[in-house]
């Protein structure tokens, strides 16, 4: 099954997160398919903290693609505002 979840990156107390797509038997900072974002949940100042790619989420979602429990909080998150 092919999932849309997030892959950490960043140091140590600095996590950065990318949302990927990719195989559910991937281990999570593994193999992917495709790069569709990223989050980056300690942002400071100018930093962005959410940059999702919607058209491209959406397209895998319609092929059949589940997003985990946060990337679906992030997607609803970003869609409000």
């Amino acid at each position: 099954m092919v999932v849309i979840r997030l892959s950490r990156r960043g140091a140590k107390d600095r996590p950065f997160y990318y949302v990927v797509v990719a195989d559910s038997r991937c281990a999570r900072d593994g193999r992917f398919i495709e790069k569709v974002g990223y989050f980056n949940p300690v942002a400071a100042g100018q930093e962005t903290k959410l940059h999702l790619e919607l058209e491209k989420i959406e397209g895998w979602i319609a092929k059949g693609a589940q997003p985990s429990d946060r990337v679906a909080s992030l997607l609803k998150s970003c869609k409000k505002s």
